[in-house]
């Protein structure tokens, strides 16, 4: 498996260590996920996210090239400014949902999940044939740190050359940070205020070191995926996929109705299931794969995601459900264990900061 640059530190915290994406990734640390995710609701969290995929799109055609690769538009971005963004497919689904960031008038950063790397790399690349842009992975390259929480901006701000004040949120700024040099964006997954500390790959410990001994609280994937489902945002493997119409989501904000690559098979096309948040209303945690059924006990959807909140203590979940079920407070059940358990439609997020 791969290392982050991190990898060491991990160990040295006595963290549980997982397979994610080809990468040897902490799961949690000592205390449990539990801690770390309360850690973060509270204080501030302090996350690897080295794994995650750099790719730089630059040139005179790089910004209609990303608008038409793309769903988001990546050309009303100012300087310094990024957004949450979607690769589609040829077949009206999704290769990965992104962070793109706009470094210069011709530069863009995108930021892809780890397991996606190879093919969103491999697919802006031919799709570039032709146009006077380059399309260059830079991952190896970077290493990416994220700091989350209500504390992060005085934490950080205590530690940084440059005032954080008038940083908004999805803007970028370079600076130092004890010395070293960074890229701060102010833009995480957790649903927190936070930030994500951009560096040189030999950078990262000292990075690390200095803002654990800040008192921002280590936390492995575990808590990064509970944080992320309280918050309402999707995982790419789960809540997408290659054959998932984003129009079908709550996320289809995110298509504008300009030309984009796959528009003919995802625009105009009616869902066959759409996807939403439940909310069990009897004790029963929803698990990826449960089914979904009528209060008639016929099966009517499926889960992507699901956990018991470790700060309200509810049983949420994301689920596919057939269109006439999508309204909020409509009442199905999960089958949890053989048993239909009693859930309602509900609007994510199931938090907000």
């Amino acid at each position: 498996m791969k290392r982050t640059p991190l990898y060491q530190k991990h160990v040295e915290l006595g963290a549980r260590m997982v397979d994610f994406a080809g990468y040897d990734m902490p799961l949690h640390y000592q205390e449990g996920i539990n801690h770390e995710h309360l850690a973060v609701r509270s204080g501030a969290g302090l996350f690897d996210v080295s794994h995650m995929a750099e790719i730089r799109v630059i040139g005179a055609d790089a910004t209609s090239f990303l608008s038409y690769a793309t769903l988001n538009e990546p050309g009303r971005l100012k300087l310094g400014r990024g957004q949450y963004n979607m690769l589609p497919n040829d077949t009206g689904g999704l290769i990965d949902d992104l962070y793109v960031y706009r470094e210069g008038d011709d530069d863009y950063l995108v930021v892809a999940n780890a397991s996606n790397r190879a093919a969103v790399f491999g697919h802006l690349k031919a799709l570039a044939e032709g146009r006077d842009c380059h399309v260059v992975d830079e991952s190896d390259n970077v290493a990416l740190i994220a700091l989350q929480g209500p504390s992060s901006p005085l934490l950080l701000g205590r530690l940084l050359h440059d005032d954080l004040t008038d940083l908004r949120r999805n803007a970028t700024m370079t600076s130092e940070l004890s010395g070293v040099p960074v890229t701060v964006s102010r833009t995480g997954y957790t649903g927190e205020d936070g930030f994500e500390i951009f560096c040189k790959p030999t950078d990262a410990e000292a990075v690390w070191e200095v803002l654990v001994k800040a008192d921002a609280t280590p936390c492995g994937l575990g808590a990064r995926d509970t944080l992320r489902l309280e918050a309402g945002f999707p995982l790419y493997g789960h809540e997408l996929t290659e054959s998932t119409n984003p129009l079908c989501t709550p996320f289809a904000w995110v298509v504008k109705d300009k030309p984009f690559h796959g528009r003919e098979r995802m625009w105009g096309v009616s869902c066959a299931r759409r996807l939403v948040g439940l909310r069990m209303t009897e004790r029963g945690i929803p698990r990826q794969g449960y089914k979904v059924m009528s209060v008639d006990g016929e099966v009517v959807g499926e889960i992507t995601s699901g956990t018991l909140s470790p700060l309200t203590r509810d049983c949420i979940g994301f689920a596919w459900v057939d269109p006439e079920l999508a309204q909020e407070g409509s009442n199905v059940e999960v089958e949890v264990r053989g048993r239909g358990i009693a859930a309602t439609v509900v609007t994510p997020p199931f938090y907000q900061a």
